[in-house]
């Protein structure tokens, strides 16, 4: 069955520059190793999308569609339909003393931060320093090699895939999301260790969600609500009663101890 706009796939991708063959991005561990570009923060293997969501290039998107689970396809991608041209409006030259005044000690290769953008300090010269505010890969031909995976048609395994793509965290379990269908809507209980995640502030979360829920009922049919539930269970405590003797011995001590409560172990940082 091909794929087509608003299906919820797992894809492999490899991502290369054209002109120098070298790779940028790669869902393969190995291919990312061998490249130099592995990182210990990624967790490697096939990405869960929905196709036409803008989760990958539209260039990507629009080739993907109508591709068989198992298929391999090399794409090439224009600069244009890329990350765009390169802009020299967005090489600015910032003086030397507005980085003294952050107690920045600029140096070429640096990424810095100014009003939500990122750029790349290209030149340090005297008292003006070069910083480049197009991406990294502005004005650069593409070349992807890319692989359905599977093609994902369970309705759980669709939300779970979702939450696996917004909320990536190596400490959480799949199998201990809880999916619950509805009257047209969609209850979420995440694994519980999701609840002690001190990386991410609670706007960040509520973002997180939104999005999430967003590419379920604009891509499920016959679900238009998704809620998250947050539940805390009180731990029973035994309720067997233990045969009391009617009279203790004197010198007999009875130390009573209550049970210990269990904590949740917290996620790793």
């Amino acid at each position: 069955m091909p794929v087509k706009k608003g299906d919820f796939i797992r894809l492999d991708y490899t991502g290369k520059i054209q002109e120098t063959n070298e790779v940028f991005d790669t869902t393969n561990q190995e291919v990312a190793e061998e490249a130099e570009i592995f990182s210990e923060n990624k967790t490697y293997g096939a990405i869960p999308i929905v196709v036409g969501s803008g989760h990958i290039l539209p260039a990507l998107d629009d080739s993907i569609e109508g591709m068989e689970e198992g298929e391999e396809k090399t794409l090439e991608v224009s600069a244009e339909d890329g990350f765009g041209k390169r802009d020299p409006n967005l090489l600015q030259m910032v003086p030397m003393r507005e980085f003294k005044k952050q107690g920045i000690k600029p140096q070429v290769g640096m990424a810095i931060t100014s009003e939500g953008h990122t750029g790349i300090i290209r030149t340090v010269s005297g008292g003006r320093v070069t910083v480049d505010f197009n991406h990294e890969l502005a004005g650069k031909n593409l070349e992807y090699q890319v692989k359905v995976e599977e093609i994902i048609e369970d309705d759980a395994e669709k939300v779970k895939s979702m939450i696996e793509l917004h909320y990536p965290n190596p400490n959480l379990d799949p199998e201990k999301h809880t999916i619950i269908f509805e009257d047209g809507k969609v209850v979420i209980y995440m694994d519980e260790m999701a609840k002690f995640d001190q990386q991410r502030s609670y706007m960040d979360i509520t973002m997180i969600r939104f999005r999430l829920a967003r590419d379920i009922y604009e891509n499920m049919e016959n679900v238009s609500k998704v809620e998250f539930v947050d539940a805390f269970e009180k731990k029973e405590e035994s309720t067997e009663e233990e045969e009391v003797p009617e009279k203790l011995p004197e010198e007999e001590v009875v130390e009573e101890k209550l049970p210990e409560e269990k904590l949740p172990e917290e996620s790793e940082e």
